[in-house]
């Protein structure tokens, strides 16, 4: 049987990520009354930086459980992870533990955390993964887009793959959307559809968090944005 979890080890993380993003960066949070208070909800989280997800976890209201690359969990990390109840995920295949957890805290009415990009990249939500749309099905939650705008701005003086310290980074919840069609079809097209209604969702709600922040979208030199919709996706 896979042991799902902590729903403890999540709150834990969140009271460590709300003393260390608070204490090193000025989080600026709008519309987290906007998350639903009880019952599964999976936050869509755009994914510039690596202290994206850590700061969603800091500043948002309720204990989040972040579906993570499992090449993150290496050393220390990998006890620390999985004790504050974060998800190890195998991008390369079909990780049916991962699944199992994912939908497990879905099932106990706890927050799923996902970076639909599927890995960093330029936070546009351009290339979407279909497990978003899988989780979103299966479970039968309502996804929150997430906007995490400002932590790539330009990088630390002392730390260069970190923001400058005290630096105001902007964190924009939106509202809660179903992904599905009320049909409750799981098969390849009613997922193909499901994505493409979710990739919409998100990037609306991008461009209006850029505009509530005055941020303006900005791109790295010599890159090139993508609209590709990744299908593969857990069965």
């Amino acid at each position: 049987m896979t042991e799902l979890p902590s729903a403890r080890g999540a709150e834990v993380g969140r009271r460590i990520g709300v003393g260390l993003m608070y204490g090193l960066w000025k989080p600026r949070v709008l519309g987290a009354w906007k998350v639903p208070a009880t019952g599964p909800v999976i936050f869509a989280v755009n994914h510039a930086h690596n202290i994206d997800g850590p700061m969603v976890m800091g500043v948002a209201p309720r204990p989040t459980h972040f579906l993570i690359k499992k090449e993150a969990f290496v050393g220390p990390l990998d006890p620390f992870l999985l004790g504050i109840g974060q998800v190890k995920v195998d991008r390369h295949t079909t990780d049916r533990t991962a699944i199992t957890q994912a939908l497990g805290v879905l099932a106990n009415g706890g927050v799923l955390g996902i970076f639909p990009e599927g890995t960093r990249g330029e936070g546009d939500f351009a290339a979407l993964r279909a497990g978003l749309a899988y989780f979103a099905v299966r479970g039968g939650a309502p996804i929150v887009p997430v906007a995490v705008l400002g932590s790539t701005d330009r990088p630390g003086r002392l730390i260069k793959a970190l923001p400058p310290l005290r630096t105001r980074v902007d964190v924009v919840f939106g509202d809660p959307f179903e992904a599905g069609d009320s049909s409750g079809r799981r098969t390849r097209k009613a997922l193909d559809e499901a994505t493409a209604r979710i990739q919409k969702q998100l990037t609306a709600h991008l461009e209006n968090a850029r505009r509530l922040t005055g941020r303006q979208a900005t791109l790295s030199s010599g890159s090139t944005r993508r609209h590709r919709v990744f299908h593969r996706s857990p069965r």
